[in-house]
């Protein structure tokens, strides 16, 4: 088991990073452009693998419990810091600053700031089990959240 951890670990990372890669091929997006995209993905999948562990720790591995709530509650801060990077950053195009418009006050903003509350709400994961499966819910949901706002908002602006 160990070796297999020791293993996907970082395939798991470098399969998050490489998505980053695969949204710059899409020069029109600007939004999709930006250098912090790469460290946000590999954030958002520790995230979401620190979530999806825990209530499988919870049944068959309990001691884990908390150190992967103190992972969740540790990238969901990470997370939270470069959204703020990717919305108060100056943007490199009209595009990008349109589509980031889009996301944070025009239509997607609902999406985009119930994800930020959701993933917030991963700070109280190291209080107790209980409050750490909740969280780990409440992670995956604001990312999916998230990440429905980041893309659509990118795709939201107009090519020509």
């Amino acid at each position: 088991q160990a070796l297999l951890a020791l293993a996907g670990l970082p395939l798991a990372v470098m399969t998050a990073v490489y998505t980053a890669y695969l949204l710059a091929q899409a020069k029109a997006r600007d939004l999709w452009q930006s250098p912090l995209l790469p460290p946000h993905l590999a954030t958002q999948a520790i995230l979401a693998g620190s979530a999806i562990l825990i209530p499988v720790a919870l049944v068959m591995e309990p001691p884990a419990v908390p150190a992967l709530a103190l992972l969740l509650a540790g990238s969901s801060v990470l997370h939270l810091l470069m959204v703020a990077g990717e919305i108060t950053l100056g943007h490199a195009t009209a595009h990008a600053h349109l589509a980031t418009w889009q996301m944070t006050r025009g239509r997607f903003r609902g999406w985009f700031w119930l994800g930020a509350a959701l993933v917030a709400t991963c700070l109280f994961a190291p209080i107790g089990p209980p409050l750490a499966a909740l969280a780990a819910v409440a992670a995956l949901a604001g990312l999916l959240s998230h990440e429905h706002a980041y893309v659509q908002a990118g795709q939201s602006v107009p090519l020509a």
